[in-house]
């Protein structure tokens, strides 16, 4: 062999056992497989699916780098445990509704829904430009998580009653599943208020514990079957006019992932975001077609005597939430500010764009 083709093909081998001793171990280093935890039952529509479709997408923007895994509720941890999994360690992230939190701060809840608190676009205009995430995540790294909004419901409905609720009275002792300061709300006029993960609501009705309950809306309650239990449903839902949907992922993960990585999970979740909340509009109105007219559902809207005594409460209920502790309270003097100013905007734009509309179809 020529001494030059002895170097040709000994270099060309050298280069080849670097790149399988090196590349393919390095390749393999940058790989993050990452846990996420969910409240949500396997498979279930809207909130679960949400959960998988937030993964793939973080998964595939990364081109597979972020290899995130979920687990249902009770998978791996608990339902209402995920935000201690994700705070601890145990879990990298957490697709979820901030207001179960509330256990630990008040606070959380502004980052779900408030009774009589902000429409969905409102809450995203919060969010993203009111300095509502500055606060989110302030409040969150207390407890190790950095916070993004991933999603939405829309609007919710009042909830599920074996019988009409046709005053106030009717709503004292009832034994009421609802979560956050809405729970808060029916408290404070006399309900007996239970916390439970939405896959022990139905056999909870079922069985008799809880007289009655609110889950999301049409589209998932129609899921869950709460309509072979009964047939009153109830609108609108003052106690939850938006539900905002998170990530929470552990700080230090986050801390040690890129500014591409970061990038990479932010768009992820704006894309979801946007996905969700027109995913839930586009199913609720067939869902609730389906109740009434397959399953003899009876919708109910509540008395303006009854929303107007439930409005008092509420604004009761979510200014003592400012006495928490002092980030609670500019929680809740930034959002009550720009709910004033949104409400502005709102009538103008959307309240009577909507009443114009009621009136061309009204003639049509």
């Amino acid at each position: 062999m020529k001494r030059r083709d002895f170097i040709r093909t000994t270099a060309a081998g050298s280069v080849a056992a670097g790149a399988a001793t090196f590349s393919a171990p390095a390749i393999a280093q940058d790989k993050k497989t990452l846990k996420m935890v969910t409240p949500w039952p396997k498979n279930f529509p809207g909130l679960g699916t949400s959960a998988q479709r937030l993964a793939k997408r973080i998964t595939q923007a990364s081109d597979g780098r972020l290899d995130v895994k979920v687990f249902a509720a009770g998978e791996l941890v608990p339902a209402l445990e995920s935000f201690d999994a994700v705070s601890g360690g145990t879990a990298d992230l957490y697709h979820a509704a901030e207001y179960y939190w509330q256990g630990k701060s008040n606070g959380f809840a502004f980052f779900t829904t408030v009774p009589y608190g902000f429409t969905p676009q409102e809450m995203h205009a919060w969010i993203h430009y009111g300095g509502g995430q500055e606060l989110w995540d302030e409040l969150s790294a207390q407890y190790n998580i950095k916070p993004i909004l991933c999603g939405n419901t829309g609007a919710q409905m009042a909830g599920w009653f074996r019988q009409p609720i046709e005053s106030l009275e009717d709503l004292k002792g009832l034994k009421f599943r609802t979560p956050g300061l809405g729970g808060e709300v029916m408290r404070q006029v006399g309900a007996n208020v239970v916390t439970l993960p939405g896959g022990e609501i139905f056999t909870s009705l079922q069985s008799g514990a809880i007289d009655a309950a609110e889950w999301v809306g049409p589209w998932n309650d129609l899921a869950f079957g709460f309509h072979q239990i009964t047939k009153h449903y109830y609108y609108p839902g003052y106690q939850e006019p938006n539900a905002a949907l998170s990530c929470g992922i552990n700080r230090k993960v986050w801390n040690d992932l890129s500014d591409a990585d970061h990038a990479v999970i932010q768009a992820a979740c704006l894309a979801e975001a946007d996905y969700t909340l027109a995913e839930f509009d586009a199913n609720n109105g067939d869902a609730l077609d389906t109740l009434i007219n397959e399953h003899g559902v009876q919708l109910h809207r509540f008395s303006d005597d009854i929303l107007k005594s439930l409005g008092e409460a509420s604004r009761d209920v979510v200014a003592d939430t400012a006495q928490e502790s002092a980030l609670t309270k500019r929680i809740y003097e930034s959002y009550t500010a720009f709910r004033e100013k949104m409400i502005r905007w709102t009538d103008i734009a959307n309240r009577e764009y909507l009443n114009a509309r009621a009136l061309t179809l009204s003639d049509g």
